[in-house]
């Protein structure tokens, strides 16, 4: 059940950043998730190196949109032609 309650979350993670993000971006179903999963893990390590959060403590809906933009906007730099 913990697989599917993060791909869930990592799907509407991945859609509020893409909505919040300027500009058009071509992502399919799949890699909105993954954006949004790749975002909160990011969201997780950031707020642990700047002592936002506690070991185990979980990141919630704020800190993972931004890590998911952070991650969108990296991913559009690389992506860029």
């Amino acid at each position: 059940m913990g697989i599917i309650t993060m791909i869930i979350v990592g799907f509407i993670v991945g859609l509020i950043a893409r909505a919040v993000m300027p500009g058009e971006q071509k992502l399919g179903f799949i890699m909105t998730v993954v954006l949004g999963i790749v975002g909160s893990i990011v969201a997780g390590y950031l707020g642990h190196a700047l002592g936002l959060y506690s070991p185990g403590e979980g990141v919630g809906w704020f800190g993972s949109i931004i890590g998911a933009v952070i991650v969108l906007f990296i991913y559009g730099m690389i992506a860029k032609k």
